[in-house]
């Protein structure tokens, strides 16, 4: 109950807006582990910038180093979030760059959802049909 009260007073003394993006950058990146977006990343880029051998071990063994560093700073930021990181009110993030990463090769887009991009003539919006499901590149509009 006192890591409660002590965690809302210095919420209250130190504002919204840092604490809120630190906490939304940590649940982010928390959520590398499952996303696997370095790892992709990793392999992808070693393939094309140093050897397309070293791609699956290499690349691989980076991948993970960098998957498991995301996701464990994303638990730091979230367990810290009402306290500055740096200096007096910076909440600055401890990683660059501050989201995480996708490959080269694929830029996601909105869901297909009228939430994000509604049309009332076609009744539906372009983007990603289903990002979630691996090798799904396929667009209803290509913007």
């Amino acid at each position: 109950m006192v890591l409660i009260s002590l965690a809302s007073v210095a919420l209250f003394v130190t504002g919204c807006v840092g604490p809120e993006r630190k906490l939304g950058r940590g649940i982010n990146n928390m959520y590398e582990i499952v996303r696997g977006g370095e790892m992709r990343r990793s392999i992808e880029q070693t393939g094309v910038l140093d050897n397309p051998d070293l791609s699956f071990t290499t690349g691989a063994f980076h991948g993970f180093s960098r998957t498991m560093v995301r996701t464990f700073v994303g638990v730091y930021e979230v367990l810290t979030f009402p306290i500055p990181t740096h200096a007096p009110s910076d909440y600055g993030p401890i990683l660059h760059p501050e989201n995480p990463t996708y490959n080269e090769s694929y830029k996601p887009n909105w869901l297909a959802d009228t939430i994000f991009s509604p049309d009332t003539a076609l009744d539906f919006g372009g983007g990603d049909v289903a990002p979630w499901l691996p090798g799904s590149r396929f667009h209803i509009f290509d913007n």
